[in-house]
Order: C-alpha cells, then structure tokens, then sequence
C-alpha cells in the first residue's frame, strides 16, 4: 500500500507537507519522499524508514527544503517521488496501487529503444513506469489519460510541476483521493485525517478516474 499527499500554498508549504505526509505514514513501512519546488527549482528528499519513523529521518530535510508547492509520498515498496525531465518539462510524479500488467507494458515501451532502471531487486519501479506511459504522448493530460488507459490495475498519482499539483485518482475508484482547503492553501491525500489537525476542511472527494489541478489560484477539474 503507501499514501500521499500534496499541497499548494501562497506561502511556505513544508510545515503542512511533512506533517500530511508524516500522518500517512501507518500506510507503508519501507520508504518515504518529499519532492518541494520553490524558486523555479525542484529539491527531493527519499530515505529509508524501515528503521526508524518519518520524522525522525527527514528532520533535517523539514529545516532545509522550501517551496510553495509539494508533494510528499509513504511507499511500502520503491523509492518515490521520481523525478523527471521530458518533453513535458521537469516534474515530479508518486503513485499508490498496483499495476497487473507491469511486464507487459516495460517490454512494450523498451521495444521504443527506451530504458528503465533497476531497483535493487531486480524489479522496475512502477512510478517510472507510470512517467515512462505519460510522456508518449505529446499532451501532459493526453499522457496522464493514455497511462489510465493502459494500465490493469488500479493507479492514482500526484504529479508536482512547475504549473501546479495534478491529482489522480485510478480509474476503479479503490483508492480514495480527497482535497482539503484552508485560507491560501490546497492540499490533495488519501485519508482526510491527515489535514484535520493542519486547519483544512474538507472540500470534495474525486471520483474513479478524475483529473485535478491545484495551484495557488485554485483548484479545477481536467
């Protein structure tokens, strides 16, 4: 399993960031990752907490990342977010499910003389793969859809981009994904009480297979 969560603010978002992502943490054991943007600049932190609790190991990180927008990920599997650069700009992508045909899909792509790194284990993290299938199409949102299509299984993702946090929610509806609003800021997770106790309130509830923007302006349905 593993959860995530996302927010954008007018101001300074880490504070809300790694508590949201710290409350997610019952979800996964293994590792966890924040990936900030301020200033134009993307800065990720993943670490290993199968030993020790999330807070304890991005405490340094918490005092030396800052942004506006970020996304923080719980994974009881790969290290996430990815973080990529492609004809669609530099972004950073973490997902939560399972993709049935992941075999399938790699010897698809790599027959495009493309390739995917190894983890440790000799599997390909499934994030890569999700980001591999969006960007083989010209549109970001014609990719996120292409990637929906073509994964068996059930895929949600949030993606960090220098326009703003996309939310995803897979196409089967089994894995909520729910935004919170509170003066100047968004945030976007899998289990509401990760906001309650940092001022947000509910605000909806995405549907199997929807497609959100937020940024500091608001939020919309793609």
């Amino acid at each position: 399993m593993g959860g995530f969560f996302g927010v954008v603010a007018k101001e300074d978002c880490m504070f809300d960031l790694f508590f949201g992502t710290d409350y997610h943490s019952h979800l996964g054991t293994r590792r966890a990752g924040m990936s900030v943007l301020g200033d134009g600049k993307f800065n990720r932190a993943i670490h290993n907490i199968s030993n020790a609790p999330f807070r304890t190991k991005f405490e340094s990180d918490f005092h030396e990342m800052k942004g506006n927008y970020g996304i923080g990920v719980i994974s009881d599997f790969e290290a996430q977010p990815v973080h990529v650069r492609s004809h669609h700009g530099s972004y950073s992508i973490a997902t939560v499910g399972k993709i049935n045909n992941m075999s399938d899909l790699v010897e698809r792509i790599m027959n495009g003389h493309t390739h995917f790194f190894e983890m440790s284990n000799g599997d390909i993290s499934q994030t890569e793969l999700v980001a591999a299938l969006i960007n083989r199409k010209d549109n970001f949102i014609e990719g996120i859809k292409f990637a929906q299509e073509q994964i068996d299984g059930s895929m949600s993702m949030i993606i960090l981009t220098q326009k703003g946090i996309y939310t995803v929610r897979d196409n089967l509806g089994r894995t909520p994904v729910v935004i919170g609003k509170k003066d100047g800021a968004l945030c976007a997770c899998l289990e509401n009480t990760s906001f309650l106790n940092l001022g947000y309130t509910f605000h909806k509830e995405l549907g199997p297979g929807e497609v959100c923007v937020m940024d500091e302006n608001g939020i919309r349905t793609l």
